[in-house]
């Protein structure tokens, strides 16, 4: 069992496991009992951006459509489009040795498909969580349990991995948006 950390807890990843070069960043959650006839849709996204976190290559931008960066550094295994089962909902491999120098900052995203149609929102989502796994022993090296802090969001910034003195870090972030997708992308510096 790995460590459980809070909402802006930062944590070293690879100084503290030397050898990590791998990770898989497994992303979950729940909904709660929710009649609008429609199904829970949540997509996971990575944004790689340069210091200033911004993207400075639209391919930067890993989601459902785009689903490795053109380094093979970052992948997306696939979209999951209910959530049904336990564990993992979606995943994000990393491999940090193939991260190109001008990425600096990896922001791992859960957004909800079509939550304004829908009238879906983080309020109705429950036990969502994100933890980092090393890729060659299946090791859980952490996990950040997001809580239930959220009403009309529909879009997560989950966590970051940065770069900092030659290692990455793990940074618990936590905080939603609202206008989803679309309006992540623009934060990132990304045109809509």
């Amino acid at each position: 069992m790995g460590i459980n950390l809070a909402k802006g807890q930062r944590i070293d990843l690879t100084k503290t496991n030397p050898g990590l070069t791998k990770v898989i960043i497994g992303l979950g959650w729940d909904t709660n009992r929710y009649h609008g006839g429609h199904d829970f849709d949540l997509d996971a996204s990575a944004f790689l951006t340069d210091a200033n976190s911004r993207v400075t290559n639209d391919m930067d931008f890993v989601f459902y459509n785009n689903l490795t960066d053109p380094s093979g550094a970052v992948e997306h295994t696939g979209d999951n489009r209910t959530g049904e089962g336990d564990g993992d909902d979606e995943q994000i491999k990393i491999d940090f040795s193939k991260v190109p120098a001008h990425v600096h900052r990896i922001a791992i995203t859960v957004t909800i498909h079509d939550a304004e149609v829908r009238n879906q929102n983080f309020g109705q989502v429950s036990n969502a969580f994100a933890r980092v796994v090393d890729e060659d022993t299946g090791r859980e090296i952490l996990r950040f349990d997001l809580g239930e802090d959220f009403s009309v969001e529909t879009a997560v910034v989950i966590c970051e991995l940065y770069r900092h003195n030659g290692d990455w870090k793990f940074n618990a972030v936590g905080s939603g948006f609202a206008g989803g997708l679309a309006s992540l992308c623009r934060n990132f510096g990304l045109q809509v």
